[in-house]
Order: C-alpha cells, then sequence, then structure tokens
C-alpha cells in the first residue's frame, strides 16, 4: 500500500517523539549514557526542536506520513512564493531505505516546480540522504559544522 499524508495532530506527539529519538540514537551511542539519560535528553532535543518549529514555522504543513493505516514518518514543508523549504522528512528506521521518502520528496519536487518555486533543505552532514537529494537534482549552496544546505531550483525539477 502506498503511503498516505494526513495532518499531525497533538495526539501524535507520544508518535513524534519516538520518530525523533530513532533519528538521533546513533549520534549518542557512544556517550555510554543508560536509558534514562538517553530519553531526558531526547525529550529535551525533541520539546526543543517542536518549539522552534512552530515559532519559527508557524505557517508549515506538519504531515503525518501512514502506511497501513500507521504513522511511519512525517514531513514538514514551509511554502512561500516563490521558495518552499522542506524541514523535516523522517521515518522510523523500519521504513528507512525502502523508497518512501524519495517517492514523497519526488511529489513535492513536481507540486514546488509547478509552482515555479525554488526547494530548499538542509540536512545533517553526516546524513546518508545527502546521497539522495543529489541524485533528484538538489544542489550543495552553503554548508558549515553540523549542516549542509541544498536546493533544486525550478527548471531542473524533473526527478529521476
Amino acid at each position: 500500500m502506498k503511503p498516505q499524508l494526513r495532518t499531525s495532530l497533538p495526539e501524535d506527539r507520544d508518535f513524534l517523539f519516538r520518530l525523533y529519538a530513532s533519528t538521533r540514537v546513533e549520534e549518542i551511542r557512544g556517550f555510554g549514557w543508560g536509558a534514562v539519560q538517553q530519553e531526558a535528553f531526547f525529550r529535551m532535543q525533541f520539546n526543543a526542536q517542536q518549539q522552534w518549529y512552530q515559532t519559527t514555522y508557524s505557517a508549515a504543513e506538519n504531515q503525518i506520513i501512514e502506511k497501513d493505516h500507521e504513522p511511519i514518518g512525517r514531513i514538514i514543508v514551509q511554502r512561500n512564493a516563490g521558495a518552499w523549504h522542506l524541514l523535516d522528512i523522517s521515518l522510523l528506521p523500519e521504513h528507512r531505505g525502502q523508497g518512501i521518502g524519495g517517492e514523497l520528496i519526488r511529489a513535492l519536487i513536481k507540486d514546488c516546480g509547478a509552482a515555479r518555486a525554488i526547494l530548499h533543505l538542509q540536512v545533517v552532514n553526516t546524513n546518508p540522504a545527502q546521497r539522495l537529494y543529489t541524485r533528484l537534482g538538489f544542489i550543495k549552496t552553503g554548508q558549515d559544522q553540523i549542516y549542509t544546505q541544498m536546493e533544486l531550483r525550478p527548471q531542473t525539477t524533473d526527478p529521476a
């Protein structure tokens, strides 16, 4: 069954925390923290991220990715005239590497191209998704110690 999108609801918060933690577990594996310490760290970081998204991107479309009516990920997109921002796309570990994220990004690229908008994103430097973004036509526009900034211009929105 093809993944479906629906609006994120307040009752999705526990799922979103579990999803967030799943994206950060490798990053802290070497810290030697116990489960309680890890959860406290993840909760603090998750709450800060949620607050930042709400404050900075209050108009963003925040959607839950579902498969067989079960939440498996999320996608957040801010659509402004001329420039869209893919703020977050993440999937639970057991759903990664199956083409789901690529399919959703291709659909986003198509919609963005129809709107004649540039699609921006930033990705953690160590995230293997950078290879997917490059295959889809994104070009690197900047980098710092943590993130790589990328964009896709409308004239190149014919994803492979």
